[in-house]
């Protein structure tokens, strides 16, 4: 005897449709994990298309920022850079001497103590010449202390030619004055130091 109530279509009579689409998607699943490896590189991974991205771009950076220092040197100069205070001692509308002034001055001092040594037109001429010749060279330290631009007097930087002037014009000075016969200063442990490397 039946029931007069239908069966309802998801009964236990008839296959369910959900159940016959599980092997479907049980396939698809696998499927869809096999087909990951082929599928476009740019969206498979997004995580490592940023971290190569990534290093691209720093590889790229780190270029550009190397890439000046990489520039080759020129096979001929052009230009060199002005010493500290090597602009010109006067307007640029004064005379060419007018502008080279500080070192004309030292030139000349230097030029006249070399022509008093080289005359010999006195008893102390040696000693006078010599001495003057230090004492331009004490000049040209001061000039480059004291004045902001010295012309072609600057030869690099102006600590430097300060040292440089001063070391050597104290020098010949000091040994003037020590020069024999008859010297103008006497200091014991210079005249021993005078005397070995004379001797």
């Amino acid at each position: 005897m039946t029931s007069g109530t239908p069966e309802a279509p998801g009964g236990a009579g008839e296959p369910d449709a959900t159940a016959g689409d599980g092997p479907a998607a049980g396939s698809a699943a696998p499927g869809s994990e096999a087909d990951a490896g082929t599928a476009d590189p740019g969206t498979a991974d997004p995580a490592a298309r940023t971290g190569a991205v990534s290093e691209t771009g720093a590889a790229s950076e780190a270029g550009a920022r190397s890439g000046p220092w990489k520039r080759p040197a020129p096979t001929l100069t052009t230009d060199t850079a002005r010493p500290e205070g090597g602009g010109r001692a006067a307007p640029g509308d004064a005379p060419a001497p007018a502008r080279q002034w500080p070192l004309l001055t030292v030139l000349g001092l230097a030029g006249f103590g070399l022509l008093v040594v080289g005359t010999d037109a006195f008893a102390q001429a040696f000693r006078v010449g010599t001495m003057l010749v230090g004492v331009a060279l004490l000049a040209g330290a001061a000039l480059r202390r004291m004045l902001p631009s010295v012309g072609m007097l600057a030869v690099r930087s102006r600590f430097t030619d300060m040292i440089t002037y001063g070391v050597m014009g104290g020098l010949i000075v000091l040994l003037a004055l020590m020069v024999q016969p008859e010297p103008w200063l006497r200091i014991p442990f210079l005249e021993d130091v005078l005397h070995l490397t004379v001797t």
